[in-house]
């Protein structure tokens, strides 16, 4: 039986390929995906729907003429830029409740959801804020987000497995900072920051899957795949040109791998130890992957096959560094 990855961190810059990514994963028979990638069914958890409902808040907030609690506009970035951290603890909670298969029963998924995002605000360093809305204003805003919350929320609790055996989760997430950085990135920007938030039970467990594009490919990819009318859609959201400058503008991935302690890891320290995440890039700096975002009868074979062919590059080397770190 072929060994799969526990936890494969899927991370880039955005529109760089990575949603793209998981959806082929997700349709690869199961044979294929441990034999040629050394991973199992997919259990995937991603944090921008919460970024999306983040901004859903505040464009209700703004409605009512109250002020935005987490964005400058809807085409800025975060108020506070903990709030990076902020998303990394409720992909944490998502993470513990998958494994414990938490079932919630809950009257109001809204209400639920601007709970957790303050829980996780706390964790991050940030006051809470949701919880000093008034009465009438929270409530207001919960009934407008009751839909996308629930849906969420049924969404994460059906994906709960019936075994784990043979499954690989697979966690989503861009991280960068402003355009013209110096390395390493001041934290609470980039991955250096994101990946020490993580919880160590992830961190034990996981390997990391970079997809490369340069900045100006993933701002060019960015403009493409936007569309106006799918603001929430995993492959067809668009990132704000000011928020691609000022928190994507360039990421800390090349710095980390070449400044950690063990070639071929990201060296992240967390609660007084270090953790030495293997990292392997699929390629993407010429575009191989938007053609993904179609519908699959129309994807092309040959291009189908350059993306297996990068994608299992990457998951064998990781796999080999993986192998090398457990002995």
């Amino acid at each position: 039986m072929e060994k799969t990855f526990d936890i494969v961190l899927l991370l880039a810059l955005p529109a760089s390929g990575k949603s793209e990514v998981r959806r082929y994963l997700a349709g690869v028979p199961s044979d294929a995906l441990k034999k040629d990638f050394h991973i199992g069914e997919n259990l995937q958890l991603d944090d921008f729907p919460y970024v999306h409902l983040m901004r859903r808040i505040d464009d209700e907030l703004a409605k009512s003429g109250k002020a935005r609690m987490f964005f400058m506009s809807g085409a800025k970035p975060f108020i506070n830029p903990k709030d990076w951290g902020t998303l990394i603890h409720i992909l944490n909670e998502d993470y513990y409740d998958l494994m414990k298969k938490n079932e919630v029963k809950t009257d109001s998924a809204a209400a639920l959801l601007m709970s957790r995002i303050d829980k996780a605000g706390k964790k991050a360093g940030i006051p809470p804020r949701l919880a000093g809305l008034g009465r009438a204003t929270f409530s207001a805003v919960a009934k407008e987000l009751e839909k996308e919350s629930r849906d969420l929320l049924s969404e994460k609790q059906a994906a709960y497995p019936a075994s784990f055996d043979g499954k690989t989760i697979v966690m989503e997430a861009a991280r960068g900072g402003p355009d013209g950085s110096a390395m390493p990135l001041a934290a609470p920007f980039g991955y250096q920051y994101s990946l020490g938030e993580l919880a160590p039970e992830i961190l034990e467990r996981a390997v990391i899957l970079y997809v490369w594009v340069t900045p100006e490919e993933s701002r060019r990819k960015n403009a493409a795949r936007t569309d106006p009318n799918d603001p929430g859609s995993i492959l067809h959201h668009g990132v704000p040109v000011d928020v691609m400058l000022n928190d994507y503008g360039c990421d800390d991935m090349g710095w980390l791998e070449q400044n950690s302690e063990i070639p071929g890891t990201v060296t992240i320290a967390k609660g007084g130890k270090k953790y030495h995440l293997p990292v392997a890039r699929f390629d993407n700096r010429v575009d191989k992957t938007s053609f993904l975002r179609d519908d699959k009868k129309l994807w092309p074979s040959d291009k189908v096959q350059a993306v297996h062919n990068g994608i299992k590059t990457a998951t064998d080397k990781l796999y080999s560094l993986l192998t090398l770190a457990r002995k």
